[in-house]
């Protein structure tokens, strides 16, 4: 089965086995350590918060914003994960939720998963908890700067590593694939500066305690949760109106001339983000969209109070 023209996560057969069994060692032993650093620290009111936080980054990267001529690129979410939640429980958050786009909605290969959660949910967090952890005494400005500069270089970082796991693999060589993938990953990463920056600001007017700052807010634990939920299903609502151009790695493999050796699944559940019944309509995209916020959401909330400290 091969390739067939939406955005996407890597594909089957853009990485060879080699590198795809190196990248889910990585991602396994890393994964190993966050489940049992959350074990140790997991607080009673982060886990609707993780699951709200991974419901929100599931909508939000089903919106494509473009960038360029005729490309576009979405929403990554480590950093917002990270710095909200802390490093480990974001990276068990980026996990859930690209491994619900891989089964769930085919977008991503299922060998090259482990190699989409290093590049898309490890590294970005590490990039960017690690940055902001350095401005953690300074003021809200200088905070915020940090900020968008960590989720500009968590895009570069997840697109350099792409690039040299391509190659690696044999598909591309290394002088025109890195530059290709740095250059236009670099017009996505403002993008996700500005969506980051924006809901961190957000939660500093909502919930500063979540960040470490202020009080609790008058607006109870409750209320801000519902708020987030009612957030993220307006972004949902929002999903028909995404680009439909080609995100940053298909317009690089479309131009390098290895588009066409990626793989589908071998199977279908809500393939391209759509309900089949309902066909490729608008209504279809906010139904499959409302489904991924719901199986994430329940994910990560059962994950949360497994990972829970028991008392």
């Amino acid at each position: 089965m091969l390739y067939s023209p939406v955005p996407m996560h890597i594909p089957d057969n853009f990485l060879s086995i080699a590198v795809s069994l190196i990248c889910w060692a990585i991602t396994a032993v890393t994964l190993g350590v966050a489940i049992s650093r959350t074990n140790k620290s997991l607080g009673e009111k982060q886990v609707p918060l993780m699951g709200v936080m991974a419901a929100f980054i599931f909508a939000a990267q089903m919106i494509n914003f473009p960038v360029l001529g005729g490309t576009s690129g979405h929403l990554l979410g480590g950093v917002l994960a990270a710095i909200t939640l802390g490093p480990w429980a974001g990276m068990l958050v980026m996990t859930a939720v690209i491994a619900v786009q891989g089964l769930l909605f085919q977008d991503g290969g299922l060998i090259v998963m482990g190699a989409n959660i290093l590049n898309m949910g490890i590294l970005t967090c590490a990039v960017g908890y690690g940055l902001y952890r350095s401005v953690l005494g300074s003021n809200r400005p200088v905070k915020l700067a940090v900020i968008g500069v960590a989720a500009w270089l968590s895009v570069m970082t997840g697109a350099l590593s792409t690039a040299l796991q391509i190659w690696l693999s044999g598909n591309a060589e290394v002088q025109i694939i890195v530059p290709a993938m740095l250059f236009v990953h670099a017009f996505i990463g403002l993008g996700e500066a500005l969506i980051t920056v924006a809901a961190i600001v957000f939660i500093l007017r909502s919930r500063p305690d979540l960040l470490g700052e202020g009080s609790e807010s008058a607006q109870g634990s409750k209320g801000w949760i519902l708020t987030g939920v009612l957030i993220t299903l307006a972004v949902v609502l929002l999903s028909p109106f995404a680009s439909a151009s080609p995100d940053g790695l298909e317009r690089v493999a479309e131009d390098l001339g290895f588009i066409n050796i990626a793989q589908t699944a071998p199977y279908e559940v809500i393939p391209d983000y759509t309900i089949p019944f309902l066909g490729a309509t608008p209504l279809s995209t906010i139904v499959a969209g409302a489904i991924g916020v719901i199986v994430v959401l329940a994910i990560v909330f059962i994950a949360g109070r497994s990972c829970k400290p028991k008392s």
